[in-house]
């Protein structure tokens, strides 16, 4: 497939803002995946950069901090289906304490507080699939 193609695709995806597409066209299968830092090859897959850059893991609010994703994978707020979830809006937190779980590669990663407070807002949903640095939580100071 000629580099053409692939930055035609790869601007179809920012334009439509799709984290993924796979494409099978003249004998070729192509898959691009958007969220990386540089354009790697990886087999057949393509990791395109975005134009912006990514913020960092917690970015300051005007009241509080957002908690941001620091990978793409499936959001849950509980260490199991019924469990009670780690955290709730107005729970009050420990630096170190565990907020929730990104599940990543069959991993399941524990996204911890970088500071101590309470939480504002939950932005993610339990079980949906979370964007490298989407917002998951506001934290206020404690």
């Amino acid at each position: 497939m000629k580099e053409e193609a692939i930055r035609k695709y790869a601007s179809l995806m920012r334009e439509l803002d799709l984290s993924g597409l796979e494409v099978k066209e003249d004998g070729y299968e192509l898959r691009l995946e958007r969220g990386g830092k540089a354009i790697l090859p990886h087999s057949e897959t393509y990791i395109v950069q975005d134009e912006k850059p990514a913020p960092d893991a917690a970015v300051k609010s005007a009241e509080g901090n957002i908690i941001t994703s620091p990978m793409v994978g499936v959001f849950y707020s509980a260490p199991a289906e019924n469990a009670e979830p780690f955290v709730k809006v107005g729970s009050h937190v420990k630096k170190g304490d565990t907020l929730c779980l990104i599940e990543a590669m069959k991993l399941m990663n524990e996204i911890q507080a970088e500071e101590s407070g309470t939480i504002l807002e939950v932005y993610a949903e339990n079980g949906k699939i979370v964007e490298y640095g989407a917002p998951l939580f506001r934290i206020g100071r404690a």
